[in-house]
């Protein structure tokens, strides 16, 4: 059977059968808060979450101690650009950033003195590694790298950038990549790292989570109650409780914990990728927004027609075909306006690990009837 399904970039389909299984059993048997009370159901509670902080720290490669979980990447982003003292500082982005990163830059900016810049690349937004130590100047306090594009599946080497950055932190946008490439970011030396759990980890929407290298350079976004320090008014210093205010999402957290368990195996091979973006860049009028390098390249991509928008491209798909794709900019303007594809956006394609080769040359044969027509 075809799976139709090509927008994983925006939340993956379908999710493991013990993610559901997982959710259920804590909201029909374990229930019970987290970290707050001292009885059997609650202990259970607690111990599950924390396996669950384990596992994500093995995907990571960093210590559980430092993780926190937040609703999504983009919370994880905010608690970092609102808790730095950026007042009066200048912040270096990639030229592929989200609006996850973008509109809290912005917001900062209308709020106080605070300045971005784009690093340099090159034409496909691959951060130019050598120019990056002439991009810093006294006044940086920041430089954020989106991972993996959420537009044309570019990925950053975010461990070169650290070293090219020097002393200055590093902020990794990792929605997309989580869940697809090998993470270490202690090794690496990466100062934070947010992250969501439902695109590549596979998990629930609501799920994701914050590593932070040094927990003590951010204040709390969010003060509320966390079953500690219940004496004071002052939220608690030490993780996870400083960046876990009020009560978590223990089904989407456990439902995440028994999506990263058992990972399934991708049916498809990064040649198979690689050879469906090539077939599309020879589809007359269609234009391929993909990495230069396919060593860069991650599973997802998008493309542009030269007369037909975007929009039309992708209902085409979804109803001559059944092909289920997202068109448009991606909440992406600044990757777009890089590409060349702002304000028009494109088609984007992003398979999950549960598509087959088959699956791709069905795509082939769709984008083509649709493009000729």
């Amino acid at each position: 059977m075809f799976n139709g399904y090509f927008d994983n970039a925006a939340t993956s389909f379908p999710k493991p059968a013990a993610v559901s299984l997982a959710m259920r059993r804590y909201i029909d048997e374990t229930g019970g808060p987290y970290g707050r009370s001292a009885y059997a159901r609650a202990f259970q509670a607690s111990s599950d979450v924390e396996h669950v902080r384990e596992r994500m720290a093995g995907i990571l490669g960093a210590s559980a101690e430092k993780i926190v979980f937040c609703q999504n990447a983009t919370q994880g982003i905010n608690t970092v650009l609102n808790g730095l003292a950026l007042e009066g500082k200048r912040v270096l982005v990639s030229p592929l950033e989200h609006n996850a990163v973008m509109r809290p830059l912005h917001m900062l900016k209308k709020k106080f003195d605070l300045t971005w810049d784009m690093l340099p690349h090159f034409n496909d937004g691959l951060v130019d590694i050598a120019a990056v130590p002439g991009a810093l100047t006294t006044d940086t306090a920041l430089v954020i790298i989106n991972h993996q594009s959420n537009v044309n599946g570019l990925v950053q080497p975010i461990r070169e950038i650290k070293k090219a950055a020097g002393k200055i932190p590093v902020l990794v946008d990792g929605a997309q990549s989580c869940g697809h490439l090998d993470l270490r970011l202690e090794e690496w030396n990466i100062d934070y790292f947010a992250f969501t759990g439902h695109k590549g980890l596979l998990g629930p929407t609501g799920t994701g989570g914050l590593y932070l290298r040094d927990p003590g350079t951010v204040s709390a976004l969010i003060n509320g109650g966390t079953g500690s320090r219940s004496d004071s008014f002052e939220m608690p210093d030490f993780l996870p409780d400083k960046f876990e205010a009020g009560t978590l999402n223990m089904a989407g957290i456990l439902g995440l914990g028994a999506a990263v368990g058992n990972p399934p195996r991708p049916q498809y091979t990064d040649n198979d990728l690689l050879a469906l973006i090539n077939e599309i860049k020879n589809i007359p009028s269609l234009s391929v927004l993909y990495a230069r390098d396919p060593a860069n390249q991650g599973p997802v991509f998008s493309f542009t027609h030269s007369t037909k928008a975007p929009a039309m491209i992708a209902a085409d798909l979804w109803e001559r075909h059944g092909v289920e794709t997202r068109a448009g900019l991606h909440c992406s303007p600044l990757a777009h306006t890089t590409l060349g594809s702002f304000p028009q956006g494109s088609v984007r394609i992003a398979p999950s690990p549960y598509h087959s080769s088959g699956d791709f040359k069905h795509l082939l044969t769709a984008i083509e009837q649709v493009c000729a027509a």
